[in-house]
């Protein structure tokens, strides 16, 4: 069976990293059955800072993590061996923009269809994600999601 490889959402690492994310115990378990079955995981350079800037955030969180502790988690996701970094290119920034307008996307909508931009361009097909409906309207990836 050939290896998959798994495009992480911001969503699906603060549910990974955070024990008080109602999502925790599932993103851990799908951590280990992903990993276990010898696939690979992708992460993009704005997730690891959008992640960084959600975990740190008290109004999100009863016990948010300090600035040091996230970058190093963050750091520690960037730099792991069956982690693959994945970075958006012109191709990338083409498909953002041609599926802002095409799906006629708002403001809120940016980070998302740029990731899902970015892992396109690089062949990534399957999104670990505790929001899949940021994702299902641009078609072709598999969303695994609690």
């Amino acid at each position: 069976m050939p290896r998959v490889t798994h495009g992480i959402d911001t969503g699906f690492l603060v549910a990974a990293e955070l024990v008080e994310h109602a999502d925790h115990a599932w993103a851990r378990q799908t951590l280990f059955d992903v990993l276990g079955n010898t696939d690979r995981l992708a992460i993009a350079p704005q997730v690891i800072a959008e992640f960084i800037h959600v975990v740190t955030d008290s109004r999100r969180f009863a016990q948010p993590l300090n600035f040091k502790t996230a970058c190093d988690l963050a750091e520690q996701w960037w730099t792991a061996a069956d982690v693959d970094r994945v970075f958006p290119n012109d191709s990338a920034a083409r498909q953002f923009l041609k599926w802002i307008q095409q799906h006629q996307l708002g403001r809120k909508r940016l980070l998302d269809t740029l990731l899902a931009a970015t892992y396109k361009e690089v062949g990534v097909q399957s999104l670990l994600t505790t929001n899949p409906g940021d994702f299902v309207v641009f078609g072709g990836f598999s969303v695994i999601s609690p």
